[in-house]
């Protein structure tokens, strides 16, 4: 993975990317309070863990899951850094759906072409 696809914030950006401090660069939230307190106190953990995930995407496809799982995190903080990286162009749906540890089915990711 190059460089500039790791570059997901700062300088390195392209000027249609959204700004540093806003969704997808950085944690959403629906509302003022703590969720947006909580979103402003891990957007440094969310950033770093974002560039894992996608290079995780890099070394092969799958679900959220199964990349928590491949890089030993929660897949509650993984599901929304593949949301961030998906609204980003970053990664893209493959099409194909796997079974998830919940028995549901789930999206296929892949870095995106």
């Amino acid at each position: 993975m190059s460089a500039a696809q790791l570059s997901l914030f700062g300088p390195a950006q392209d000027a249609s990317a959204p700004p540093a401090g806003r969704y997808p660069s950085a944690p959403g939230y629906k509302s003022r309070g703590t969720s947006s307190a909580a979103a402003g106190q891990m957007a440094e953990s969310a950033a770093r863990l974002r560039v894992d995930v996608l290079r995780e995407f890099t070394a092969g496809e799958g679900t959220a899951d199964q990349i928590a799982k491949r890089i030993g995190r929660s897949v509650l903080s993984v599901r929304p850094r593949v949301s961030e990286l998906s609204a980003l162009g970053k990664i893209e749906q493959t099409g194909e759906r796997r079974k998830n540890e919940s028995g549901m089915t789930a999206a296929v990711w892949r870095v995106t072409p």
